[in-house]
């Protein structure tokens, strides 16, 4: 007897013991051109694998009929070998991957992936007079909800439903699909400026919801084991989406919805941003400020007062306001002159005190009211319209006002309160109601200024910082960061889990107002210790309300100086840092790694973010609490870890109580790692790729290693799919006595291959060398008794492999 097969069976019964659906009846199924369908008592399910480990599944109920458009899919329907059974009363139809079990009596669904059981439907979709939603909106108008229900097991951890603070695993949440900004928040927040209807779980796998009016995800919030996606109305679709790991699991996920396009180098430098600068002179001289202090820099944002001399009255104006910023062509040329990009806030509202007001109302760019005039409400800023960018009018008025801006120079949008900040449900746009887009109108931004820049600038890639989107927005670019968050230790605290659970639902380049925004507490620890997290998170941009300032340049000297320490650590770790975006880019791997992604059968972690990993090779213990002078920091077992500061060497599978230092937070590399460090520099225009270091990070137990860097000239849009590029190859392996290290260079059709100077330091060598040979020529190294390093100047044309051989004592 197969007992394996028996195990599926007796699992599935167990999921699905209590998930009969006596309503619905199953009727007849087809298969037609890789398309499944089942009909039943009140409609149909019609079933689609984009891929063997992703597969989609919509109901359409009796009298409805079908909406393929999907706000986020972009991914077309492979052609996928199917297998197809019908015995007894139930159906099997699958792929190579996931597969579908159809019982017809009582009517259920159940998936599975390569024959371990994922989830089940419980109900099904259904509808139901819906609870009150409070933290959505104070005017749900709808007399019901649709509903789907799935059954869950027992233990496992649910992650997802955008940008939240609630701990790592939000099993117990019931979640508000509605995007609205938290003014403050610190430890805990449950509705944020970024949600999105995605659920990831610890037995590895994803369904995302493929639907965008509000609604609600419950995670299991009545203790019952059910899962629940509430809506007010839209598509009945989702996607199973599985895999062998979780690596793997995000990579089919943006495969499905688009891959996060490269961004340009400098987006990896430092950026000068407070809530803002009031002129044209006070932006040059905080630049110059930077330069005088020699802390690197490679950007500046203005914030609201480039349109307008007060916070309020002038939104919508979507011009430099001239008495302020007299010459903004000349001051942008000035930045550029000092290697300096210019990126400038936009909102989608149009006050009706603006100088684009009548513009805009004239030319019926706006979001209407219900007998068609352009819909105007109060908020913050003042009596305002919405640009419906879902007409043909708004999205091309907006576009040209951004493009219009782009042809003067300024190479970054930043899209603020986009989602929406204030939107009535009874604004109607040319896509439907404000209820109905509300959650999708920041990633429709995001696309419209993507698409503008490129418009406006073919060869050069977009940088669009936005607070806002959905699923799927990373494929249009976006750069999005939490919030308004809290200038304090518990602001701090909640950051690492939010650009977590962001990175394993696609969005890879979330990330924090550096120093806190919100409240006027001027702490210098705090402000430091958040900089030192920020070398290793996505996007290192300092901003804050100005009554405190965000630039090091204007903080004490002390706070200064380990600033200034930080930036340099970030500037260095370009090589790497840039080989992450490119792991994104091609795979949609998070640049940030719950440490779980690397022990996934490891309880302890699934709950766990007080360690994590930057990129593969580098573990990152941030420190989020003051006086702080012991971290606990857990290594993973996977591997042997140093000290990047001191060379000592941890052994995996442990927690140890690590010393801080105020300079730097805990950090480690893995044992086998390859990490390019650049040399110095003030802006990344000033980077040099021909010429950098090298570390290796030699251990015994790592007999062979091998990592991959990409490099290119940092601002070409398509640079990698056109061949201007070059992939470096590092390859180490321990034969016998010798320590063998391999250079090697694929090279892209139109790039530009060329020398490399490059300091290779490998570290835990315990001895002086017997000998060195590059090339089977024997060569001097310099040995570090102290730190048991060994550094080699090593030259090297690329267009030839290159190897280190080094003869190793006993």
């Amino acid at each position: 007897m197969n007992h394996r097969f028996l195990y599926i069976i007796l699992v599935f019964f167990s999921i699905s013991i209590c998930a009969q659906n006596t309503r619905r009846i199953y009727k007849s199924h087809s298969e037609e051109n890789g398309l499944f369908t089942v009909v039943t008592s009140d409609g149909k399910y019609m079933f689609q694998f984009y891929a063997p480990e992703i597969i989609e599944t919509s109901f359409i109920p009796n009298g409805d009929n079908y909406n393929s458009k999907s706000h986020a899919v972009v991914m077309t329907s492979e052609t996928v070998e199917t297998t197809y059974k019908y015995t007894g009363n139930t159906i099997t139809f699958g792929s190579a991957g996931i597969s579908v079990m159809i019982t017809t009596e009582p009517f259920q669904i159940s998936y599975s992936y390569n024959g371990k059981p994922l989830i089940s439907e419980r109900l099904g979709y259904y509808k139901s007079k819906h609870q009150p939603m409070d933290l959505v909106k104070d005017n749900i108008i709808a007399d019901e909800t649709e509903k789907i229900e799935f059954n869950l097991t027992k233990d496992e951890a649910l992650y997802g439903g955008g940008a939240r603070a609630l701990g790592m695993n939000r099993r117990g949440n019931r979640l508000p699909l509605f995007n609205r900004a938290h003014y403050g928040y610190e430890t805990r927040s449950e509705l944020m400026n970024y949600t999105m209807p995605i659920v990831l779980s610890s037995n590895k796998y994803m369904i995302h919801f493929d639907n965008a009016p509000i609604g609600y995800l419950d995670l299991d919030s009545k203790k019952d084991n059910t899962l629940t996606y509430e809506t007010i109305s839209g598509r009945k679709t989702y996607q199973v989406i599985a895999g062998n790991s979780w690596y793997d699991i995000v990579e089919h996920y943006t495969d499905l919805t688009g891959k996060q396009p490269m961004l340009p180098r400098w987006a990896f430098g430092n950026f000068s941003s407070r809530f803002g600068y009031h002129s044209q002179k006070e932006t040059i001289e905080t630049i110059n400020t930077f330069k005088e202090d020699k802390i690197p820099v490679d950007a500046i944002i203005l914030d609201l007062y480039w349109f307008g001399k007060d916070i309020k009255g002038a939104m919508g104006n979507l011009g430099f306001y001239k008495d302020s910023f007299p010459n903004p062509k000349a001051m942008i040329k000035d930045l550029r002159s000092k290697n300096i990009e210019t990126i400038l806030i936009t909102e989608p509202f149009v006050l009706t005190t603006s100088e684009r007001w009548n513009e805009a109302d004239f030319a019926q760019v706006l979001a209407k009211d219900s007998v068609g005039n352009s819909a105007t409400y109060d908020f913050y800023f003042g009596n305002t319209g919405l640009i419906d960018i879902y007409s043909k009018k708004g999205n091309t008025w907006f576009k040209n006002i951004y493009k219009g801006l782009s042809s003067i120079g300024v190479t970054g949008f930043w899209g603020d309160l986009g989602e929406p900040e204030v939107h009535p449900g009874w604004v109607q746009h040319a896509k439907g109601s404000a209820d109905e887009v509300h959650n999708i109108y920041g990633h429709d931004w995001a696309k419209l200024v993507y698409e503008a820049s490129l418009e406006a600038n073919p060869d050069k890639r977009p940088f669009i910082l936005m607070r806002a989107g959905s699923s799927g927005s990373q494929h249009y670019g976006i750069v999005p960061w939490s919030g308004d968050v809290s200038r304090s230790w518990g602001g701090l605290q909640s950051q690492p889990e939010i650009a977590l659970q962001m990175g394993m639902q696609g969005i890879g380049y979330m990330h924090s107002d550096l120093g806190g925004f919100a409240g006027s507490n001027l702490d210098d620890e705090l402000y430091t210790r958040w900089l030192q997290y920020g070398v290793f998170q996505p996007i290192f941009r300092p901003h804050a309300q100005e009554d405190v300032p965000s630039e090091p340049v204007y903080r004490s000297e002390e706070a200064k100086r380990l600033a200034s320490f930080a930036i340099q650590m970030r500037y260095r770790m370009l090589p790497y840092n840039y080989n992450l975006m490119f792991e994104n880019y091609k795979k949609g791997t998070p640049l940030m790694r719950p440490l779980f992604f690397e022990e996934p059968d490891n309880p302890d972690l699934l709950d766990y973010t007080e360690t994590y990993l930057w990129g593969n090779d580098i573990l990152v213990a941030p420190i989020l609490e003051s006086e702080k002078t012991e971290q606990a920091v857990y290594f993973p077992a996977t591997s042997h870890w140093f000290n990047i500061e001191t060379d000592k060497i941890m052994a995996g599978g442990q927690t140890k109580l690590i010393k801080t230092h105020p300079a730097y937070i805990p950090t480690f590399v893995r044992a086998g790692a390859f990490i390019p460090l650049a040399k110095p520099m003030q802006t990344t225009a000033d980077y040099d790729d021909s010429n950098f270091q090298l570390q290796y990070y030699h251990h015994n137990e790592v007999r062979q290693s091998r990592r991959d860097f990409y490099f290119d000239d940092g601002i070409t849009e398509g640079a990698y799919a056109s061949g201007n590029y070059q992939i470096l190859t590092f390859d180490s392996e321990i034969k016998g006595q010798s320590l063998n290290i391999e250079f090697k260079a694929e090279t892209g059709n139109n790039f530009e291959a060329n020398f490399k100077a490059i300091e290779l330091t490998i570290h835990n060598i315990s001895k002086e060398p017997k000998r060195i040979n590059i090339c089977k020529k024997r060569v001097k190294g310099k040995y570090n008794e102290t730190y048991k390093t060994l550094t080699i100047p090593i030259n090297w044309n690329t267009q030839e492999d290159k190897e280190v051989r080094i003869e190793l004592h006993k």
